[in-house]
Parts: structure tokens; C-alpha cells; sequence
């Protein structure tokens, strides 16, 4: 009834296996609804939202004393952290800087050893969710530091302890989290690390036994890896070990493992096996809710549906490909820049396949001057464009240019 009760435009709630959790835990008291979820449960009920939640007859700054656990109030020891942490802070900001991670941590430290009983499950979720779409927006460089502390601050409750609910729930949010800045670490360029976050976001998952979750985590790694340049069947076993784990459930990460299938096969010359795992994904994304166009790495949306379909026919040399690029390109959002510049290196591709290699070469320096870093896909394409250039147009100046640039990261 709560799903239902979502209205078009807004976030759609969590699966029904992750809702449940959340619903008994506040019926146990473990915690009260956040507005939105208070909203959601007016809306079920006929009931306002004053009726369901009323304000407690007792503020927190009336209770007697003695009702504050002691042993969550900081000693003199940490007024001095929080001093500094404030003049660091006045620092940073006078100087334009960016806050440092654990500032601020440090400077609410106090509120939150007293506030900190109960974890709010619920705006963690929407932190994970957040970074899921800041990822097309903002440069990886900037997301960094803001992610390593939210998972540091997240590693830190875990050990704490908690509720078995809450741990499986922060369990959820630190596999997200270490996903995320996989997802980072691929594109800046750093593998080890980028595995190593995987292998983290993997048994996070796992632990947390959210299906979902666990098929995000090795679809998203497997499509990685086909940018990557990983190994055919390498990336084909992730994407059976997700397809398995999905048990037939459709989600986000299951279609991302069919697009890592469809387009590694493409890349080996495995045209069978590409359109194969090209019509499961279309199956797939068939049976997904979809109520929002913004992009997100969490979620699998009509946009990256056919940005998938058009990569494909790029590297094949169907013809159709061109009219796949423009399809594509219209559904995204002009601020959605990684994906766009790849759709416009795909239609330098295969503009140097029809035999106008100085248009590609220039249309394909242009996008890159868009995205200084490129993104792994971004990397594949530059690749696949350079081996396809005549041997007169390899010391052209953009030959030289693309070459710097992928080079340079």
C-alpha cells in the first residue's frame, strides 16, 4: 500500500523485502519515520500526519537531569577536538576551501554522542542514492572526499554495534557506499583500488543478503570490467554469478549484467552471444519501475537502455547506428555529461567508418575537451576510434591531441 501510495515524479521506495524491514522496525520503536515516510504513511492511513506522529508531551531540553546517558557526553579532551574543529573549519571556509573530511564530524560530535542511539537508516539511504546521481554530474575528483568519509562514519557505527536490523541496514548503505567509490576509482583510472572497493561492496552485500543489492554490485563490476578490457569470459562469469544470484528477479543490477554480456561479446566478435544477452536486457528493463528520467548508476533507465543498444551497433558497424546515437542522445539530460560525450566518441566512430576520418577526429577532440578524465568507456572508444584511423590521418594534430589526452589520465 506504501509503494502504491508513491506519487509520479517522487523517489519510488525500496523493494518490498527492504520496506518490511523498515516497517517492523518502527513498529518495534526502534525509531520514527522521517517526514517523507510519515507523509507516505498519512496518505495510506486517511490519518494527517499530526494524528499518526505526535509531537512527544517532553522536549529532549526539559527531561530531568539525569535522563542523558553519561557516557555519550564528550570530556574536556573532546572540547578541544571541537574547538579546533571549529577554527579549522572558519579557516577553510574564509579561504574558499572545500571543508576536509572529519571537520565536521568532529565539530557535531558532541549532539551526536547523545543522539546518536539510533541510526536513521532512512537518510543514509537517501546519502547513497544522492551520490548515485551526483555521478553524472560532477567531476570524480570532487566526489572523493565527501564519499571516504561518509563510508569511514559508516565503518564506524557498524563496529559500534547495533540492532541486528540496523547492521543489516548499514550493511546495505556501506555496499553502496563501497560500490560508489568503485564506480570512482574505475574511472579515475586506479584498478587495484577500484577491485579492492568492489571486493568490499561484494561482501557487504552479501552479508546484508539484499538480493538486489548483491546483483547491483557484480552487475555494475562486470560492465566495468568490459570497459576495462577484461577478458571475455571473465566478465561473462560476473554476469552468470548475477544472473544466478537474480534467480529470474528483475532489477537495475541484472540488466546491468546483461548490458556488461551484450557488450563484451560485441567487442570479441561474439555477435550471437551480444544479441542474446541484448534481448534479456531489453526483457529485463521491460519488467523495471521506471519513474524517474535523471541518470543514476544505481538505477537502469530507458536513456542507458539505449545508450547500451547504440554502443553495441557502434562497435559491430551496424548501420544503424548513427540513428541509435541520436535516439540516445535525446534522452538524456544536457547535464549528464559522461554520457553524452561517449554517444558523441560513438558518432566520431562511426564517422571514421564511413570514411570521413578528419570529421571524426575532430568531433572526437571536442567531446574529450568536454571531459578532461575520461571515464573507462570513454578510454574504450578513444581506443577502438585510433585503430580504425588510415595510416595517413595517425600524425593528423587531433590524432596526437586524442592520444594526450587519453594518456594524460
Amino acid at each position: 500500500m506504501m509503494q502504491r501510495a508513491v506519487r509520479p515524479g517522487e523517489t519510488p521506495l525500496p523493494d518490498v523485502q527492504s520496506l518490511a524491514s523498515m516497517i517492523k522496525g518502527w513498529e518495534r520503536g526502534d525509531h520514527i519515520p522521517g517526514d517523507r515516510y510519515q507523509e507516505i504513511y498519512s496518505r495510506v492511513t486517511g490519518k494527517t500526519v499530526e494524528e499518526l506522529f505526535p509531537e512527544p508531551p517532553h522536549s529532549l531540553a526539559a527531561a530531568p537531569t539525569g535522563t542523558v546517558d553519561l557516557s555519550t557526553i564528550p570530556d574536556n579532551g573532546d572540547d578541544d577536538v571541537r574547538r579546533r574543529a571549529a577554527l579549522r573549519l572558519v579557516a577553510a571556509l574564509g579561504a574558499g576551501a572545500t571543508i576536509p573530511p572529519g571537520i565536521l564530524e568532529d565539530l557535531l560530535s558532541g549532539i551526536d554522542g547523545v543522539l546518536d542511539r539510533h541510526t536513521d537508516l532512512e537518510e543514509w539511504e537517501r546519502v547513497v542514492d544522492d551520490y548515485g546521481r551526483q555521478l553524472y554530474r560532477q567531476s570524480f575528483d570532487s566526489l572523493i572526499p565527501a564519499l571516504t568519509a561518509d563510508i569511514v562514519a559508516v565503518g564506524e557505527l557498524l563496529m559500534k554495534g547495533r540492532s541486528p536490523r540496523e547492521q543489516v541496514g548499514l550493511l546495505r548503505v556501506s555496499a553502496g557506499l563501497s560500490g560508489l567509490l568503485a564506480e570512482t576509482l574505475c574511472n579515475l583510472g586506479d584498478g587495484r583500488a577500484a577491485r579492492r572497493a568492489w571486493n568490499t561492496a561484494r561482501r557487504a552485500a552479501d552479508e546484508s543478503a539484499d538480493r538486489a543489492l548483491q546483483v547491483w554490485v557484480r552487475g555494475r563490476a562486470a560492465q566495468h570490467a568490459s570497459w576495462a578490457g577484461g577478458s571475455h569470459r571473465s566478465v561473462m562469469t560476473m554476469m552468470n554469478e548475477a544472473t544466478q544470484i537474480a534467480d529470474g528477479t528483475p532489477s537495475s543490477g541484472l540488466a546491468r549484467a546483461y548490458a556488461a554480456g551484450a557488450c563484451t561479446a560485441a567487442l570479441h566478435g561474439d555477435a550471437h552471444t551480444s544479441r542474446m544477452s541484448m534481448d534479456l536486457l531489453k526483457r529485463t528493463f521491460e519488467k523495471l519501475p521506471h519513474s524517474s528520467s535523471e541518470p543514476t548508476v544505481l538505477a537502469f533507465q530507458e536513456s542507458q537502455l539505449h545508450w547500451n543498444d547504440a554502443y553495441i551497433r557502434t562497435i559491430s558497424g551496424d548501420n544503424r547506428a548513427g540513428a541509435a546515437i541520436d535516439h540516445a542522445w535525446s534522452l538524456y539530460p544536457s547535464t549528464a555529461t559522461p554520457p553524452i560525450v561517449n554517444l558523441r566518441l560513438m558518432r566520431a566512430v562511426t564517422l571514421v567508418k564511413e570514411g570521413q576520418a578528419s570529421e571524426g577526429l575532430d568531433l572526437a577532440t571536442k567531446a574529450l575537451m568536454d571531459r578532461p578524465r575520461p571515464v573507462l568507456a570513454t578510454r574504450q572508444l578513444v581506443f577502438q576510434l585510433l585503430d580504425i584511423v588510415p595510416d595517413d590521418h595517425r600524425t593528423l594534430p587531433a590524432a596526437r591531441e586524442l592520444r594526450a589526452l587519453t594518456a594524460a589520465t
